[in-house]
């Protein structure tokens, strides 16, 4: 098999030659990560597209170098993204551009970024056609800030307001969460149109040990709508698969997450999820995809620890419906090769 056809058949519930291997559900240059000379393409299964950037885009990406590692901000590619909605977490009294609004007009006329079109598809459809010439699964993302609709909605807003919104100011939420879903609606249409092989959906609603939100509020309002964007991308690609996103618990909205059409979640942070329970309920039928490491695994742990728990993954949760990956984000400076590369290598070793 290659990397595609293993990527698919694990969020297929089926079990493939081996465990297939990613290193994020987002864009991300993996080959930066190595030494001159140690990246190979048949490490991971499956890159991540990227929307290409405008000439507007691409200067706000010049503006936003100079907060590149900034350690409120973030990357210089979060920079970019911050100032493209207008967003500045740098600076407290402006920080969210909806803070202010009182009315549902003030929500209508804030301008959201100008992303998508013909260009976009063309780009990410010569983006895909390269991945499966190489034999690898191609996913993505949609343009977001920070995920589809609650974080989004909440960094607008403010967060406080926004929890306020879903309880004193319905009306306020209801409609920006419908201009949020429409935006994300095009731009999964895009993707799917583009040939992507994986939808990554991506919205923090989980923290430690309980949700940010309750699962009733989840279901009234955002199930209907992340049920609209997956169905959207299906109209464009009806085999496209879709894996859901967030930090911390969200098992309360797992039956909820299947029945609307998503094939696998991710990280599964595992002091916040339980992998092997959850898999015990739900079987391969939703495939896990991460598992691997605490916050500060891939950081402190040694090579050997790395190793360890990659094959007490595949021991305790099967090669069905599994995609080994680093439960927490490895583009950090202080992530040695040799820890990346020894996850790589258990995983074809014991996967």
């Amino acid at each position: 098999m290659d990397g595609r056809v293993r990527i698919l058949a694990a969020l297929d519930g089926e079990a493939p030659d081996r465990v297939p291997l990613a290193l994020s559900f987002y864009h991300l240059d993996t080959a930066s990560l190595a030494p001159p000379g140690a990246w190979r393409d048949d490490l991971v299964d499956v890159h991540f597209v990227r929307f290409p950037v405008s000439e507007e885009e691409e200067e706000l990406g010049r503006r936003a170098q100079p907060f590149e590692g900034d350690t409120r901000i973030g990357s210089e590619s979060q920079a970019a993204t911050y100032a493209r909605w207008r967003y500045h977490p740098e600076a407290p009294q402006r920080e969210n551009p909806l803070a202010a609004a009182r009315t549902l007009d003030d929500l209508e006329r804030f301008s959201f970024p100008a992303v998508g079109g013909r260009r976009a598809l063309d780009g990410l459809a010569h983006a895909v056609a390269n991945l499966h010439a190489r034999g690898l699964a191609a996913g993505g993302n949609t343009p977001h800030l920070g995920g589809e609709l609650f974080e989004a909605a909440w960094r607008l807003r403010g967060l406080e307001a926004f929890l306020t919104d879903l309880i004193e100011r319905r009306d306020m939420a209801h409609f920006l969460l419908d201009r949020l879903a429409a935006f994300a609606r095009r731009n999964a249409e895009t993707l799917g149109l583009a040939g992507v092989d994986v939808l990554a959906l991506d919205d923090d609603v989980g923290m430690p040990g309980r949700m940010m939100i309750s699962p009733a509020t989840w279901r009234e309002f955002f199930k209907p709508r992340l049920a609209g964007i997956i169905a959207t991308a299906r109209s464009a690609k009806p085999d496209i698969r879709v894996i859901y996103h967030s930090d911390g618990h969200f098992e309360p909205i797992l039956d909820d997450l299947v029945e609307i059409g998503v094939a696998g979640i991710n990280p599964l942070q595992p002091e916040h999820m339980d992998a092997v329970r959850i898999r015990r309920r739900f079987g391969p039928r939703l495939a896990l995809w991460g598992t691997v490491g605490r916050q500060s695994t891939f950081s402190f742990a040694s090579p050997d620890e790395i190793r360890a728990e990659v094959r007490a993954r595949v021991e305790t949760l099967g090669r069905a419906g599994l995609v080994l990956c680093p439960a927490y984000d490895i583009d950090e400076p202080d992530i040695p090769w040799a820890n990346v590369a020894a996850f790589l290598e258990a995983g074809a070793v014991f996967g």
